[in-house]
């Protein structure tokens, strides 16, 4: 029997686990969703990796290698989180070969203090690239404005990208402007376009999130009508953009010179809210050459009971639009929603790596006195 996992693999649908740690690497258990779930991908943020590395004992022996060198904190989190993308990508090997490159990959953040510094991302890539050494890593850049430049010079430099905290419409298109220029100017640098990978990751639940907090204020059974579809409506349209941009003129030029679209990435799928069906953004979002990453708890929702009917955004483009023009039309200003969700999302991230720093530091202060329990 096809379990619902195949069945969104089937159907066009790359499912990557959002999660690495060092346990799940040793222990097997990253392998046996290679094996049993269909995972063909890994992606990470500060938080997943504040997580993984300050439970259990996984890092212990890196650790006291670290402080017999005298590493600081900066360059420990460095080290210890290039090693687990480096062993991961080794792990989806044999997935990145298989696909040729589109699939089996692992992703590592840039700093999200650079978040605003274009130079210092473009820096901060090629150290990061230049460390992990796997041809299936990618690089993940947020796309605010400063973010946009470094993009597309980090794909010029022939550097895989996956473009993080997109959420507005707009600021997709500039994305995908920025894409096409990385790999404009990767041609012009002489760079095999086809080595070339990326993912621009839209996030999905946290538009829901934001929406609804506002349409409860708004408290009317109108309003109320609305609650919940926002995430949806807007990662369709995301898909239409998506469609358009990549048959343009523009880049029927760059894939015939070899290049390989840039896929949406459904990011921030888990359901925030419990009265939600717990697989609404993965059955929902069904389309093919998308990647649907996922918690493990979603993952799990997924492969027991998740219905997939085949595509699930095609044909939603008109309703998804009447959707947005009814929140507007009540007072839910789209454009308020995504700005503050992207400076929301930038400062999560920035405060998870700085609890990151915080927590190693700690842990290097006890591995150095030989208490850490």
């Amino acid at each position: 029997m096809t379990t619902p996992t195949q069945a969104l693999s089937d159907a066009g649908v790359s499912i990557w686990l959002d999660d690495l740690s060092r346990q799940r690497l040793q222990d097997g258990s990253l392998k046996a969703l290679i094996e049993e779930k269909n995972v063909v991908g890994v992606t990470t943020n500060p938080t997943i990796f504040q997580a993984a590395i300050t439970k259990g004992h996984g890092y212990d022996d890196q650790l006291r290698e670290l402080v017999e060198d005298g590493a600081d904190v900066e360059r420990t989190v460095f080290e210890l989180t290039t090693r687990d993308v480096a062993d991961a990508c080794d792990l989806f090997a044999p997935v990145a070969e298989a696909t040729k490159g589109v699939d089996g990959r692992v992703s590592i953040e840039v700093d999200p203090r650079l978040a605003w510094d274009t130079a210092g991302t473009i820096a901060e890539a090629k150290k990061l690239r230049d460390k992990v050494n796997k041809s299936n890593v990618h690089i993940k850049i947020p796309a605010t404005l400063e973010g946009l430049e470094a993009i597309a010079e980090t794909l010029g430099n022939g550097i895989s990208v996956n473009v993080t905290l997109i959420f507005s419409l707009e600021r997709y298109r500039g994305v995908i402007n920025a894409f096409m220029t990385g790999l404009e100017k990767a041609k012009a640098n002489g760079h095999d376009l086809s080595k070339i990978h990326s993912v621009a990751s839209f996030f999905v639940s946290r538009v829901d999130t934001e929406v609804d907090k506002r349409l409860e204020k708004i408290g009317t059974e109108e309003a109320k009508a609305l609650k919940s579809k926002a995430g949806l409506a807007n990662a369709r349209l995301a898909y239409q953009v998506f469609e358009e941009e990549f048959s343009s003129e523009r880049w029927n030029l760059l894939a015939d010179a070899g290049a390989l679209p840039q896929r949406p990435l459904w990011a921030s799928t888990g359901v925030k809210d419990p009265s939600l069906p717990d697989t609404l953004y993965v059955a929902g979002l069904v389309a093919p050459g998308v990647v649907n990453t996922m918690p493990e708890k979603t993952l799990e929702a997924t492969f027991d009971h998740a219905e997939i009917t085949g595509d699930t955004v095609r044909g939603t483009y008109e309703e998804s639009n009447a959707h947005l023009d009814a929140l507007e039309k009540i007072g839910v200003s789209y454009n308020d929603v995504v700005a503050v969700l992207e400076s929301e999302g930038l400062d999560k991230f920035v405060a998870s790596w700085n609890e990151l720093l915080a927590d190693v530091e700690q842990t290097l202060s006890e591995t150095a006195h030989g208490a850490r329990a």
